[in-house]
């Protein structure tokens, strides 16, 4: 029977959890090391007692290695700066029960960044979590709203669409990559109208189209629509975006069709 804790203290430490050294801030999950815990210590250093700090006095003369650390009465030396050996394994040492081990990386994870339920998963299968111990976990942290896979995709859509000038499909497309439900990204995306699209698309050619001057003009055109295509922008409007450009800069554009670039 698997053993189950107060699960307070881990839905209270989700938003002040310490950040681990492994936790990667990009968009897929991650956890550094081969461990739960890195045992990384804050505030630990080389610094001696009156505030100079190591391999050198006040008047810059060399300690040979022999520098002081003053310690408070009945402290004993230790070597790694201040954290003895015993107590930075036992930092270092990982929940044995898998549901403690399952709440320790799940509560890494998301204090570095935002996550799907299916990345939480995926995380928690490369560390050989039992499937029931992460089943319990995941839902769990559903139930009490560290894991919300609508408020994830609808804040993905918000970052992507202002900050890369990604359109609907590309934007539809990443969310299916993190395991969002098609439903949820259904309404994420529809956020997004027709003519927000379209004013975003005019934006990023404005940038674009400089970059492209004494090339031919039809090389301008691919270029120019195949950047928006990347971008998940329909074919229709990125041709029609492309050619008001370069009509607006003195191209001829009345020649060109409207074949596929």
């Amino acid at each position: 029977m698997t053993r189950r804790t107060d699960w307070a203290e881990y839905e209270s430490a989700a938003s002040g959890a310490p950040r681990g050294r492994g936790i990667a801030g990009g968009d897929g999950p991650a956890v550094g090391g081969d461990t739960e815990y890195d045992g990384i210590t804050e505030g630990t250093g080389p610094e001696d007692g009156d505030g100079a700090r190591a391999g050198g006095s006040r008047d810059g003369r060399p300690r040979g290695g022999r520098g002081r650390r003053r310690r408070t009465s009945g402290e004993a030396p230790a070597a790694d700066g201040g954290a003895s050996s015993s107590s930075r394994a036992e930092r270092e040492e990982p929940p044995a029960d898998p549901v403690e081990r399952a709440r320790a990386i799940c509560l890494r994870l998301l204090t570095g960044t935002p996550r799907t339920r299916k990345q939480l998963a995926d995380a928690l299968r490369k560390r050989e979590i039992p499937d029931e111990a992460a089943e319990e976990v995941l839902s769990r942290f559903e139930e009490v709203g560290l894991i919300d896979d609508g408020a994830f995709a609808d804040a993905w859509v918000e970052s992507r669409h202002h900050g890369r000038g990604l359109a609907r499909r590309a934007l539809a497309r990443e969310l299916r990559t993190k395991g969002v439900d098609p439903t949820l990204i259904d309404a994420a995306v529809s956020q997004l109208d027709s003519e927000q699209e379209e004013a975003t698309a005019r934006e990023l050619i404005a940038r674009k189209v400089r970059a492209t001057r004494g090339l031919d003009r039809d090389k301008r055109l691919r270029r120019l629509a195949g950047m928006l295509a990347r971008k998940g922008y329909p074919e229709g409007l990125a041709l029609r975006v492309v050619r008001q450009a370069l009509e607006e800069e003195g191209e001829d554009t009345h020649l060109l069709g409207d074949e596929p670039f």
